[in-house]
């Protein structure tokens, strides 16, 4: 025994002293490699029970919809037979009665590839899938909010669909995309320290082109960036990309130039390119001299900067899924990368749950609504729960503070809103009711309940409320009041007829960041439409602050609009770096399945929109006698936009 620990401890010794300086391993002998992995998952999804099939007519708590005449017109979903309101069927065609049966048939004519998307080969679909082969649930509050509330008696588990196939780098390099830069997400992990990461910095990173039987490292330049993913290649292989690979620079494996000296490990040249030099520590020393690489304390501000306050049990008041116009108290259920898993007090099955990051504008501490006079559904539940306590009030996002005391918005103006319920319009809108602190409920014209009950809570800085006209200069189409015949949509012709104003300019968000983002750039987005989701994404416009978000092999109209600083985006590899599951983009079946029909009315429709574009802001410029101007305050650089920066509003009719 003693002879064996003695012979262990010299050889030990042998080895460090063949390290040098540079952590290197001088007795490498050249040898073969033969690797191998496997991955295996299991899913199972408990079967969704068939909806009722007797629903007679599309409602909603009640309310049947009609147009502002008092007519209400009918309509048959084209996907699954339902008949009813057709106000209350989803899209302006009217031809689906929600979201999961317009995206059913249009995508691959009715399933296929959408099945193919959402479940992995072999086995059954997820409970996403199966949904779509049921008859949805018909409501005016969209499929979106009747689809969550179905949820909480489906299944116990859900479990997000995996990524079997997908690479990040290869849907980069294959396409030669752009990805937006860790600094465009300050709420995301390093989003305020990325520092100079760039192309270039040298990182030491396990050799995977050897064969020795202990781990051992290399050095690697990046050679791209995509998000917090980088293409690595090892030092000496010059313009040989054959070993190129991608890597998530915040990995536990990625260290800074001197980690190895540091840590004791070895530095050894890969295999292949062992025999180009018999120097390899002069060469390191020619190569790194003026090199950049990532500071020393890198892993530990990623691992700072990946720490939550938000913890499990937390209770806090939430947006009511169901209905927009008030909240609900639900218990914090996991806290996975800043985004929560709440669960409504209520369920006992902690089935009917609601996903968002913790600087969602629609969580709040307890007590929150009643503060400001929202409306506020009572538990049933009379006292707490054991073990949850209420989050504190200074971990939720604070709002700009605002001096409501001078001229401010009142009940009936009129403005533009982003409709949460079809996140890719921007409709007329009016204020409902002003509450405490800055924040307003506000109804979208022509589809409103008579209870309110379909109203939701911006507060006066939101960056989704615009004053009238922004859409018409900025170029994006406006939804007009439903049922409103009197087309195109003229703002100063609706104020008069409805006896209304405008909210003052003044009063609206005006600030542009510079955000970095520029049309074209990929990123990983929410679904806010099913927020569990985290989807493959592109910016496709950029208006100041207001970005397109395109889900990749989906077709445009479930395109959303979100701010430039929502925090419901983030950077490339986010998904990998905090364990979250990410959505691969459709199929090319999926995308090839859309009709060319279809793609031609949208593009006449495109082009006739654009037609009149220039003449509708010059006759706005010259209709207005007693225009007030408006401007944003531009960034430097960064702002893209296809419409003026500044613009004329007429307050009143």
């Amino acid at each position: 025994m003693e002879n064996t620990k003695e012979r262990t401890e010299h050889s030990s010794r042998v080895e460090r002293k063949r390290r040098d300086s540079f952590g290197m391993f001088d007795g490498y002998d050249s040898c073969s490699e033969d690797t191998s992995s496997s991955s295996s998952s299991d899913e199972s999804e408990e079967e969704v029970a068939p909806l009722p099939s007797s629903l007679p007519i599309i409602k909603n708590n009640g309310q049947v919809y009609t147009y502002p005449d008092g007519k209400s017109g009918m309509a048959t979903c084209e996907m699954c037979g339902m008949v009813g309101v057709r106000d209350a069927f989803y899209s302006k065609t009217k031809r689906f009665c929600s979201v999961s049966c317009s995206r059913s048939y249009s995508s691959n004519s009715k399933k296929a590839s959408i099945l193919a998307r959402l479940q992995v080969a072999g086995k059954p679909p997820t409970k996403k899938a199966k949904v779509l082969q049921k008859q949805p649930l018909v409501a005016k509050l969209a499929a979106y909010a009747q689809y969550q509330a179905t949820l909480q008696n489906q299944a116990k588990t859900k479990t997000a669909v995996p990524v079997e196939g997908f690479s990040w780098g290869n849907y980069i390099n294959s396409n030669s995309f752009t990805a937006a830069p860790v600094t465009c997400f300050k709420h995301a992990p390093m989003g305020t320290c990325w520092g100079d990461i760039s192309e270039g910095v040298r990182v030491e990173v396990p050799n995977t082109d050897c064969s020795l039987p202990t781990k051992v490292f290399w050095i690697a330049g990046i050679i791209k960036l995509a998000g917090y993913n980088a293409l690595l290649r090892y030092e000496g292989f010059e313009n040989d990309s054959s070993l190129d690979f991608w890597c998530n620079i915040c990995g536990s494996d990625i260290h800074p130039v001197g980690w190895c000296a540091t840590s004791g490990k070895p530095l050894v040249p890969p295999r292949t390119i062992q025999h180009k030099y018999t120097n390899w520590k002069a060469f390191l020393v020619k190569r790194l001299t003026g090199a950049k690489t990532l500071p020393p304390d890198f892993s530990q501000k990623v691992s700072e900067s990946m720490q939550y306050l938000f913890k499990t049990s937390m209770r806090v008041e939430v947006v009511d899924k169901t209905h927009l116009c008030r909240t609900r108290v639900a218990v914090v259920d996991s806290v996975v990368g800043g985004r929560l898993r709440l669960v409504y007090e209520e369920s006992e099955d902690k089935t009917d749950d609601f996903w968002c990051h913790m600087y969602s504008p629609l969580i709040h501490h307890i007590g929150w609504s009643r503060s400001i006079g929202h409306r506020f559904k009572r538990s049933d539940i009379t006292k707490k729960q054991d073990g949850h306590f209420d989050a504190p009030p200074h971990l939720f996002m604070k709002v700009k503070e605002v001096d409501a005391a001078g001229e401010w918005f009142k009940e009936g103006m009129k403005l533009e809103a982003i409709d949460p319920l079809n996140l890719s319009a921007i409709c007329v809108a009016t204020i409902r009711k002003v509450l405490a602190d800055g924040y307003l409920m506000i109804g979208i014209d022509g589809s409103e309940a008579a209870d309110g009950s379909d109203w939701f809570c911006y507060h006066a800085t939101s960056p989704s409320i615009f004053p009238v006209g922004f859409c018409e200069i900025n170029m994006i189409e406006l939804t007009p009041p439903r049922g409103y015949a009197k087309l195109p949509f003229k703002w100063f012709d609706y104020l008069r007829e409805t006896d209304s104003i405008a909210a003052p300019v003044k009063l609206f968000n005006k600030e542009v960041p510079n955000h970095g983002f520029h049309v074209g750039m990929k990123l990983e987005a929410v679904d806010l439409m099913e927020p569990r989701l985290v989807c493959v994404a592109t910016v496709t416009r950029i208006i100041h602050r207001l970005l397109r978000i395109h889900f990749d092999g989906w077709e445009d109209e479930y395109d959303q609009w979100v701010d430039c600083e929502s925090p419901d985006l983030y950077p490339v590899g986010w998904c990998q770096l905090t364990g979250y599951q990410l959505q691969p983009p459709a199929p090319q079946s999926s995308r090839d399945s859309q009709s060319s029909s279809s793609k031609q009315k949208k593009k006449a429709k495109s082009q006739q929109y654009k037609g009149h574009k220039k003449m509708t802001s010059l006759q706005l410029k010259e209709e207005l006698l007693d225009g007030e101007e408006y401007s944003f305050l531009q960034g430097t650089s960064d702002q893209e936009s296809n419409g003026s920066a500044s613009y004329y509003i007429k307050q009143e009719p």
